[in-house]
């Protein structure tokens, strides 16, 4: 598969989802990358907005990929410690309501960090979207933060830590453009054999 063109939809954050053709959400922790993700992979560094500053995505934020062909779908990041627990109820409660009502969704690409092969908190997505039977695949991002023989040891533990295949789990990084030609395979094998997970 090859990205043509990327632009930004529209953003909402109440109930009322709209529905777009072929939906791949994108979750994360905030500041996990989500966002440079989502401009690495659309080879457009201004399409989602990027932050230092974590928990910036606030909103469900939709973007059409190649003129319809389908939507990349970027949700609030989860586990901001330096907001108030109503602010954190009312983001998981905007997470829960796309997932669960979404009528198009797909796939769903979970961001992790590479360093990170244990969060409690990506386990808890893992178990959530297994719940509700959702596919979806696990992003090891910024792996240009680890030596490269390093690499393999941290799939492996993530793999083991979310109860995957090693080949559920692809490794990139937004940094370095390295990883991407995978990625977009799987998204090809998501849109046009979706019953063919691994």
């Amino acid at each position: 598969m090859k990205i043509t063109s990327a632009s930004f939809i529209k953003s909402v954050s109440d109930t009322a989802l709209p529905e777009y053709n072929k939906e791949i959400a994108v979750v994360g922790r905030s500041n996990v990358g989500k966002s440079s993700f989502i401009n690495f992979l659309t080879d457009n560094g201004k399409l989602a907005r990027t932050s230092s500053t974590p928990g910036r995505t606030r909103l469900i934020n939709y973007f059409d990929v190649n003129k319809g062909e389908f939507t990349l779908v970027d949700l609030p990041g989860y586990g901001f410690a330096k907001v108030s627990n109503d602010e954190k109820e009312k983001w998981k409660k905007i997470i829960e309501n796309y997932l669960q009502n979404s009528k198009n969704l797909l796939h769903v690409f979970i961001i992790t960090d590479i360093k990170v092969v244990d969060s409690p908190l990506d386990s808890q997505m893992v178990y959530y979207l297994n719940t509700y039977n959702i596919p979806y695949t696990v992003i090891a991002n910024k792996a240009d933060n680890i030596p490269k023989s390093q690499i393999p040891k941290n799939v492996n533990k993530i793999a083991a830590h979310f109860g995957l295949g090693m080949g559920n789990i692809y490794v990139v990084s937004s940094v370095k453009k390295t990883g991407k030609e995978k990625v977009l395979d799987r998204i090809e094998q998501i849109l046009y054999t979706p019953n063919n997970f691994e």
